[in-house]
């Protein structure tokens, strides 16, 4: 793979994660209270939120492009990775 096709792919991965972002609303409809605490503890509450989130349809289709025939050579070449962890 060219590596201006690693930079086009890169590019398009970042506009999806940020897209994503403004695809999810988050509004809190309860504020949380600490309990009361003196000899005797008295209840509190959680907050409550209302999510509302996009959607997003993936689909394929078939078009006509004129492809180039090339021969295929295997070459080492440097490719990004990700590493995750789980939290804790």
């Amino acid at each position: 793979m060219k590596s201006s096709s690693i930079v086009a792919l890169s590019v398009a991965a970042v506009v999806i994660v940020a897209g994503a972002f403004y695809f999810v609303d988050v509004d809190q409809t309860r504020e949380a209270r600490l309990p009361d605490v003196d000899v005797s503890v008295e209840g509190g509450q959680s907050p409550d939120f209302d999510v509302e989130t996009g959607s997003v349809d993936v689909d394929s289709t078939e078009k006509e492009v004129l492809v180039p025939k090339v021969v295929m050579e295997e070459e080492t070449v440097t490719v990004p990775t990700v590493d995750a962890e789980p939290a804790g």
